[in-house]
């Protein structure tokens, strides 16, 4: 009983559909109502009309002879034809291969042959970047890249022209062939060390992620969702898109990439229901200008994923942004994301220092991550999963997925967790994360929501710096609010000391306007690591 293992119900039963059919299902019962909104763009779709556009860019797909299997790339910031590329190679069974907008020519190489992309939809430049340029650079290198299809382009209308070559028998002669097992989707992790590697998701895996997440926060058909964050990571086209459309509610697409400005002008002028983000998202959006002056009391819901939310930002959202029923959620993209999610009704407590309890239809545990044994609740351990959501495997890697997929089907996550008495449970780091001080395992997450607490930090990590005496000594970087005075480390260790035990206390500040970020809004914390052993020495006395 007071072991750390959960299983979530099975009230609702999980859907043994196609990505394609399950759409195709939703357009039928909602055939009038917005699908989706392009904010920056002016356009607009119903889910008939969405549905004829992807089935055109389908068939035109269909027309170059690509096959089930065959593998699509996609390499666009938040667009509607990323979306719509995204189902019409669902139907036709092709993987379609998620491209990081921020990728430069080394990664996008890689990712490319790693895969085997056939055909790549791309924007042709995004922020500083000639996405043109940087396909004929590479492109001799990856072999099997046949065709690119630039977005915006004549080469694009000439895709949708194509459409006609394909007659509707041997469309639906397609879709009726493909199972819901096979693989539809691969998203490559951010590495912090060598390459990414690419998860491979099915159409099981991903569609009832985002359908489960969504119930979870009791989406409609009358629901509009604001999706500031990337489609290329899972947050954007698996809890965003397909959270949508297995409701029959509204994907708002507020600009092309995260701006706070476009998404408090995207949820007012939408009436948006609910928005999704980061936290470092939410803080943006509360401290912009705009802020006080926009009119958010649409909103009801929305998912807070990627890091802990310190309390004053939650405040804050269910307070002045009025998401009195707004969602915690935990998970990787290796598990289709979500394993864990809050509750619309827990508590603030709950909401900013949980992950919530274990999904529907899966299972999790807490296990020492030295003998695989499952911990007693309320003890540290690596967090691992099982079910419906676990990848299929790592894309022609099958020695890396041996390494996080066990022969019972756990996922290990390299998270350390602990789960509570009531089974919410807490992520305290990642076992790479953990400080060894003197013998002494620091927990970074521990510090970190102490340090939130401080009236002028606005945001804290903490890292470990090589020390010559303990092995390592604690850093913590902080971000300052807004007009606050830099804090320095005696200032931090006067406002720690009786708080936290000694050896948690940071011997090292270091005070920055922003942390190194990943694209998807997570701290590069092997980064900060680098740096922190540049800046600080590690005296032997």
């Amino acid at each position: 009983m007071n072991r750390s293992y959960d299983a979530g119900h099975t009230d609702i039963p999980i859907l043994e559909e196609t990505i394609g059919a399950n759409f195709e299902r939703t357009a039928a019962a909602y055939p009038d109502h917005e699908a989706l909104v392009d904010v920056t763009g002016g356009r607009r779709w119903t889910y008939a009309e969405l549905d004829r556009e992807i089935d055109t860019v389908a068939k035109g797909l269909m027309s170059l002879g690509i096959q089930a299997g065959d593998r699509v790339g996609i390499w666009a910031p938040n667009c509607p034809e990323w979306t719509i590329v995204q189902y019409a190679t669902a139907k036709i069974g092709a993987i379609l291969v998620n491209i990081n907008p921020a990728y430069r020519t080394h990664e996008l190489r890689y990712v490319l042959d790693q895969s085997g992309v056939s055909t790549l939809i791309s924007a042709t430049a995004f922020k500083s970047s000639d996405y043109v340029a940087m396909v004929d650079e590479v492109r001799p290198d990856v072999a099997a890249l046949q065709r690119v299809l630039y977005i915006g382009t004549e080469n694009w209308d000439g895709l949708r022209a194509r459409a006609g070559i394909v007659d509707d028998a041997q469309f639906r002669d397609r879709g009726a062939a493909l199972s819901n097992r096979d693989p539809i989707n691969i998203q490559y992790t951010s590495g912090t060390t060598g390459f990414p590697k690419g998860a491979t998701l099915s159409h099981r895996n991903i569609l009832n992620n985002g359908f489960f997440v969504t119930e979870q926060i009791r989406l409609a058909p009358g629901d509009r969702l604001c999706i500031p964050v990337p489609f290329y990571h899972c947050f954007g086209m698996v809890m965003g898109n397909l959270g949508c459309t297995t409701h029959g509610a509204t994907m708002v697409i507020p600009g092309p990439s995260f701006d706070p400005a476009q998404t408090l002008h995207a949820i007012e002028k939408e009436r948006c229901t609910a928005v999704y983000g980061v936290p470092t998202m939410f803080i943006a959006m509360q401290n912009h200008a705009d802020f006080a002056g926009r009119d958010l009391s649409s909103l009801r819901t929305g998912i807070m994923a990627g890091a802990v939310c310190p309390v004053e930002v939650m405040k804050r959202c269910v307070e002045e942004m009025h998401m009195s029923e707004i969602s915690i959620a935990y998970g990787m993209t290796e598990t289709s994301p979500v394993s864990c999610q809050t509750l619309i009704d827990d508590d603030l407590e709950r909401r900013t220092s949980s992950i919530g309890r274990v999904h529907p239809h899966l299972e999790i545990k807490i296990v020492d991550p030295e003998t695989g044994d499952v911990v007693e609740r309320g003890s540290p351990g690596e967090f691992c999963t099982r079910g419906y959501s676990v990848m299929l495997g790592y894309w022609r890697d099958d020695e890396k997925t041996a390494e996080v997929v066990d022969a019972d089907g756990w996922m290990h996550s390299g998270d350390l967790a602990v789960m509570r008495p009531d089974g919410y449970c807490n992520i305290v780091g990642r076992i790479k994360d953990v400080v060894i001080r003197g013998g002494e395992n620091i927990y970074p997450r521990e510090i970190e929501e102490f340090l939130y607490t401080h009236p002028d930090i606005e945001d804290a990590q903490v890292v470990g710096v090589p020390d010559d005496r303990y092995g390592e000594e604690v850093c913590a970087w902080i971000r300052m609010r807004p007009g606050r005075p830099a804090l320095d480390a005696d200032a931090v260790r006067a406002f720690a000391d009786g708080k936290l035990a000694h050896y948690k206390i940071p011997r090292y500040v270091h005070v920055v306007d922003e942390f190194p970020m990943t694209v998807t809004g997570k701290v590069r914390k092997v980064e900060m690591r680098e740096v922190s052993a540049r800046l600080f020495t590690s005296p032997t006395s």
